[in-house]
């Protein structure tokens, strides 16, 4: 496997190749992520992760300098699922420039649930992934389902600037007790590790509500809330959306049940599909 840190390297490197298949991540990575490296695998001529905190799609308050940087045992963890390349650019290296050229996801589906609660944060994500593919000449990119919407965005994105790359989704990733995989589970006390778990079953309950045929959708998703808090979590929303574009439910929809919420001081994600 070979490690490059300028983008002159990164494409002396792929200058060989026609297919690359990329895994962006921003590193400190666990199982969820080597899984979709191996999924990649097939899906081209070569298989490259990049690694990067991105302060894009951090707001002031957030944890970009905190955030975990773990570059050599990530290494070890891509070497080990089958990685060919990593492209672990510095700051100075992605943004030699102020990055004032941004892209803007269209508010309806970014400022909703997870854009709501972090304004600004999908404008980052998409500006960093537009430059990453770019970077790589990727043809086809994996993201994870736990980031259920940021999926939904990063497709709607390559489709409207008709880029040649498909997006593919990679299944959540759980601990046995159900945790959806996430590299700020590292944040929780061991305390705090063992409620985690509830978040998933909160999801579960109203997901099996919903598949027998419940459809007082408000009143669903207020429990849910309600149980959370009682917990001991401070949760952001739960929410039952129609899949197709995260919009209010209807009856007869194809549904995704998403929550976000903060035991202590880490705030975790989760979604199921029902």
């Amino acid at each position: 496997m070979k490690l490059v840190h300028t983008l002159k390297d990164l494409r002396q490197h792929l200058d060989a190749y026609r297919h690359p298949a990329v895994v962006p991540t921003m590193g400190n990575l666990h199982a969820g992520h080597l899984a979709l490296v191996r999924q990649a695998k097939p899906l081209g001529d070569i298989t490259v992760a990049t690694i990067f905190v991105n302060r894009l799609q951090f707001a002031p308050h957030e944890d970009f300098d905190t955030y975990p940087r773990t570059l050599e045992a990530d290494c070890a963890q891509l070497e080990a699922a089958g990685c060919d390349l990593v492209f672990a650019p510095g700051e100075a290296d992605l943004y030699p420039q102020p990055q004032t050229f941004r892209v803007q996801a269209p508010a309806a589906l970014a400022d909703i649930l997870e854009g709501h609660f972090r304004p600004g944060f999908f404008g980052g994500v998409c500006t960093v992934v537009m430059k990453l593919l770019s970077c790589t000449q990727a043809r086809t990119a994996l993201f994870g389902k736990k980031d259920y919407q940021q999926l939904m965005v990063l497709r709607n994105m390559v489709q409207q600037f008709a880029m040649p790359v498909e997006i593919v989704g990679g299944e959540t990733q759980r601990a046995a007790d159900g945790l959806a995989l996430s590299s700020r589970n590292g944040y929780l006390s061991a305390t705090e590790r063992a409620q985690a778990v509830q978040l998933s079953q909160t999801l579960r309950s109203l997901a099996e509500a919903l598949r027998t045929g419940a459809n007082h959708y408000a009143e669903l998703e207020s429990q849910a809330m309600q149980s959370l808090t009682e917990k001991g979590w401070k949760p952001d929303y739960v929410v039952a959306r129609r899949r197709a574009d995260l919009q209010p439910a209807q009856p007869g929809d194809a549904l995704v049940v998403l929550a976000a919420a903060r035991l202590g001081t880490t705030r975790l994600i989760d979604n199921l599909e029902v």
